[in-house]
């Protein structure tokens, strides 16, 4: 069954259909691995500091950590929650918004829905950064599905 968007982004929609249907294949570790290189993917490109945010390398490990079964899920829950707090306090919508695709991929321990939630604010983000440029929403789909499709290959 597909997934729905639930933020108002303006996408492409048949990437994000062809998305859809990898990540319904991808077991939530790999997908828990694919949402955090998206963050960290996005985060650059906005150039949110993240590198010593202690919250964010907090959750970034870990999610790490419960993908190797050294972590709860409850953990990787309250890890995700203490960057979306970091979100909610920001003023910058496109910090705001970039904020919310670290939390959504830390949280992808606790439930793999989280991932592409995570993917479609990568969408809004990228809506923030050009306004009404399609091109760029799917060159970020693009580069999504490949990033996934690579890690799947990893196996």
């Amino acid at each position: 069954m597909a997934t729905k968007v639930k933020i108002k982004i303006k996408d492409a929609t048949l990437l994000r259909e062809k998305l859809d249907v990898l990540y319904a294949q991808t077991s939530q570790i790999l997908l828990a691995k694919w949402a955090l290189r998206m963050a960290k993917h996005i985060l650059t490109i906005t150039g949110v500091e993240y590198e010593n945010n202690q919250i964010i390398q907090q959750g970034f490990a870990t999610n790490e950590a419960w993908q190797i079964g050294n972590a709860r899920m409850y953990d990787v829950r309250q890890a995700g929650f203490k960057v979306h707090k970091l979100a909610k306090e920001c003023s910058n919508e496109l910090e705001k918004t970039t904020l919310r695709v670290a939390g959504q991929a830390i949280g992808t321990g606790h439930m793999r829905e989280h991932a592409m939630v995570a993917s479609d604010y990568a969408i809004k983000a990228i809506n923030l950064i050009y306004p009404n440029d399609s091109k760029a929403a799917e060159n970020e789909r693009q580069w999504q599905i490949d990033e996934l499709t690579r890690i799947m290959n990893e196996r």
